[in-house]
């Protein structure tokens, strides 16, 4: 990794809050301490919302080269030259369509090697799905832009880590997705990320129930008994710190999460709704299971308070923190793993301290 990373930064959906949220981050001189930012749009849109941030006041540099950027500003990469309407906290096909441009200009400079990672501003899958981009959000098209058998959304803060088995499809269509297949595969992710990303060498994993009260013993629903308490059992067989199918309810009220490193929610309101009530605005999405870094802010377009000035960047900025702090942690897991004997040693020392913590 480079000692000051480049970020790559996608517009999201034009109209959407997110140039208001880039501009706001970077407006503050201490992030390019931290990182070499590059956005993915054109010198119109940024200059349109500078005007809407004006108390924010930021100077950028714009190239189509990626390997002479300014360290000391923030970098517009051009996308395209036409001009594209703006309409803040309008739903149009432009703001989609673009927005998508954006996304995937960067992904594709991603893969190239030509950036660290990439933090993705909203989009909405009303305008940003089309023949070109059939996806139902981000972590879709990351999974496929990047040839990974299987990823997991994962929202986390300084209070909660909440990984989806199932994200972006119907309620009707959860129960059909559940299998012990995709719980498999889902955990296994969510596992080694927790070591690789986060540094937890053996993670402690909470899985929730499907149904109300976690199936009432297969009186409200049988996936608990049939499918999840059985993979649950298999994976305590093999070694593994999983536990549950806990009752969501029950779970997030008796603040139950703080036993756990991460859980494992079943379909997307139920890990979302206590996650962002928990989080208060400053959680971040990670597309765990690439072998690259995505992050993005915990919300959507916000079209209601788009243009008005309004839109509060700490998950943004959060998100960027993020980035960086998971390139450093892959780079450090790498460095420990490549060494046998220094991880040998690693491994002792914190043996050492458990004793130590124990005795006294």
């Amino acid at each position: 990794m480079n000692e000051k990373p480049i970020i790559g930064i996608t517009t999201g959906d034009l109209n959407g809050i997110g140039m208001e949220l880039i501009i706001k981050t970077f407006s503050d001189g201490r992030m390019l301490d931290l990182c070499t930012p590059v956005v993915f749009a054109s010198n119109k849109l940024i200059n349109y919302y500078r005007k809407i941030v004006a108390d924010h006041p930021l100077n950028f540099s714009s190239t189509k080269d990626l390997t002479r950027l300014n360290p000391k500003q923030l970098n517009v990469f051009t996308c395209w030259e036409e001009e594209v309407p703006i309409q803040p906290g309008a739903l149009t096909e432009s703001g989609g369509k673009y927005g998508i441009r954006s996304l995937m200009v960067a992904a594709q400079c991603l893969k190239d090697g030509q950036l660290d990672a990439v933090v993705t501003a909203p989009i909405h899958k009303s305008n940003s799905q089309t023949p070109d981009f059939p996806y139902t959000g981000h972590t879709p098209f990351f999974k496929e832009k990047f040839g990974a058998k299987d990823a997991i959304m994962l929202l986390y803060s300084n209070e909660l880590r909440v990984a989806l088995a199932t994200e972006h499809i119907p309620l009707a269509a959860v129960a059909a997705h559940i299998s012990k297949e995709l719980l498999i595969s889902k955990l296994a992710i969510l596992r080694e990320t927790l070591i690789k990303d986060f540094g937890i060498d053996k993670p402690k994993i909470a899985v929730l129930g499907l149904n109300p009260h976690a199936g009432d013993e297969g009186q409200i629903g049988t996936e608990e008994q049939t499918v999840i308490r059985p993979l649950v059992e298999q994976m305590q067989q093999q070694g593994h710190v999983v536990h549950g199918p806990f009752s969501a309810d029950a779970f997030f009220a008796r603040h139950s999460y703080q036993h756990f490193d991460a859980v494992l929610a079943m379909y997307h309101d139920q890990g979302l709704i206590p996650f962002k009530t928990i989080a208060q605005g400053e959680g971040v999405n990670y597309t765990a299971g690439l072998s690259v870094v995505r992050t993005s802010p915990d919300h959507g377009t916000a079209f209601d308070i788009a243009g008005k000035n309004l839109a509060d960047p700490s998950s943004f900025r959060e998100a960027i923190f993020q980035a960086i702090d998971l390139l450093r942690q892959r780079a450090q897991y790498a460095e420990n793993t490549a060494n046998p004997i220094r991880r040998g040693r690693i491994e002792k020392e914190k043996e050492g301290e458990t004793e130590k913590i124990a005795e006294s």
